[in-house]
């Protein structure tokens, strides 16, 4: 399976499907058009919405590319704790001018609705994030031509994607940018997330699957790493978000780089599930009292952060970033994979020749 995946793209590059606008179709078709494996993003997306985008990007390429789905997420929100998080965003609402979202907009992303088009419309690669697809749904892609590729945080969760029978698993380390794809949002787990050479090595001994890293990565220095460490590919987001093909605000963008942002946290503040951004207003003022509870939280704060967004204020919008952020360089898509590929190939004969850069 690992040659599967692998044969779909010349470099072993994955463009991280970025939900919220980020991951367009112009995006993923630069970077599979340059060797990568690009990625459109159905999360938050009607079916339709994503049928369309797929659509699209057929239409401009031959090269394979992938669609992420989200898995419906369990009924475990409290109410009361939601109904308290918006009394406490009411100042955010009158400062924006902004109504707060209904949280009860929806908790299944319209998932067995972009299941259905995904089988009658087969693409090459769906992986899926929050959580494992059952082993019929597995199968059915995979009667389809799909490989599947699905999430994992833990060691205990590869072993859950390995037997409902995908292809492959995203081992996705703690330093990743936006949500954290466990598939359990266990309050009490927060702060013990995994970094993503320990989390490889640990999942090597545990599964047999190929494995795809992600968290963190920004040169093809990191990509040799991880596949040093046994992963036979990256996926990277944070340094697509940063090109121009990238669907990102633009204040979003800048700030990856701004000196004004130095760092970045987990945080339940915009979402209800721990998700990295960089650090502003909004993450330090809601964070310690926002619930676990997603999708509630979500589409509670989702027309504050889009009223930030349009008045020009980037500490009121979700600034998602991995830890590698201060890395980002604003080039053109295409142009990155091919930097990425020969930083790849530099340390690859670095290390064949038994030494790095002096």
């Amino acid at each position: 399976m690992s040659s599967a995946l692998t044969d779909l793209f010349p470099y072993p590059i994955v463009q991280a499907p970025m939900a919220g606008g980020v991951s367009v179709p112009h995006l993923a078709l630069a970077v599979s058009e340059a060797g990568g494996l690009g990625f459109l993003a159905a999360g938050y997306k009607t079916a339709d919405g994503m049928y369309q985008e797929i659509k699209q990007l057929r239409g401009l390429t031959n090269r394979p590319f992938g669609v992420n789905l989200f898995m419906p997420q369990p009924d475990s929100a409290d109410p009361a704790a939601v109904d308290v998080y918006a009394h406490q965003l009411a100042g955010e609402a009158s400062w924006y001018e902004a109504e707060l979202g209904d949280p009860d907009s929806g908790r299944d992303d319209g998932y067995d609705a972009k299941l259905a088009v995904l089988l009658d419309n087969p693409v090459p690669v769906v992986s899926f994030h929050f959580g494992v697809p059952t082993r019929e749904v597995l199968e059915s892609l995979r009667k389809a031509g799909t490989v599947t590729l699905v999430g994992a945080t833990t060691p205990d969760e590869a072993l859950a994607v390995e037997r409902a029978g995908a292809d492959a698993v995203i081992v996705q380390g703690v330093e990743a940018g936006g949500h954290q794809g466990t598939h359990r949002d266990l309050p009490e787990s927060d702060g013990s997330g995994l970094g993503l050479l320990s989390l490889i090595a640990q999942v090597r001994e545990t599964v047999s699957l190929p494995i795809v890293a992600a968290g963190g990565i920004m040169r093809g220095s990191q990509i040799a790493a991880v596949l040093s460490a046994g992963a036979q590919a990256a996926q990277l987001g944070t340094a697509f978000l940063a090109t121009p093909e990238s669907g990102a605000n633009a204040l979003h963008k800048q700030a990856l780089t701004d000196p004004l942002f130095t760092r970045t946290q987990l945080t339940r503040a915009f979402s209800g599930r721990p998700a990295r951004g960089l650090v502003n207003r909004f993450m330090r003022e809601h964070g310690p009292y926002a619930p676990a509870a997603y999708p509630e939280i979500h589409h509670l704060t989702s027309p504050l952060r889009k009223a930030a967004a349009k008045a020009g204020d980037a500490q009121g919008m979700a600034l998602w970033a991995g830890q590698g952020h201060r890395m980002a360089r604003e080039m053109p898509a295409a142009q990155l994979v091919e930097v990425l590929a020969a930083e790849l190939a530099a340390a690859g004969t670095a290390l064949s020749s038994g030494g790095g850069a002096g």
